[in-house]
């Protein structure tokens, strides 16, 4: 069994961002030379996150509004006596720090409109996203 870990940095723009690292990733599982295994893509970060669905814009906005409605910025949040943010852990803490991918025969094994997304949500900032293949 092989390991291969490599980062991928990423500068946001917006307090919530939603950026597409699929092909990044598929650059770092190209350089491991391990064909089959499991990717872990994970966010190093307590206000972002990572997750897995289609790359369509109607779909991705509908994402933002759905969050922005489930635990608006702004809400009377205990943690928001520290940093101001509290919202953006919530979020965070709801959509996930880290995603898990099968690699079989050299390629990340998505369905076909499947994508991988780092999702800012206390931007702009610039952030570290960690892929660590383990196979052989």
């Amino acid at each position: 069994m092989e390991v291969f870990s490599d980062e991928i940095n990423i500068k946001t723009s917006k307090r919530m961002e939603l950026v597409n690292i699929t092909q990044k990733v598929r650059d770092i599982v190209k350089s491991s030379n391990i064909s089959d295994g499991i990717v872990n893509v994970f966010t190093r970060h307590t206000t972002s996150a990572i997750f897995i669905n289609e790359n369509e814009s109607r779909l991705l906005g509908d994402f933002e509004k759905v969050i922005e409605r489930l635990i608006p910025m702004g809400g009377s949040y205990g943690h928001n006596a520290i940093d101001n943010n509290a919202d953006s852990h919530l979020r965070a803490m709801i959509v996930g720090g880290s995603q898990s991918i099968p690699l079989i025969s050299g390629s990340l094994d998505l369905g076909t409109w499947q994508s991988i997304f780092f999702v800012e949500f206390d931007g702009p900032r610039r952030r570290r996203v960690r892929v660590t293949v383990i196979g052989r």
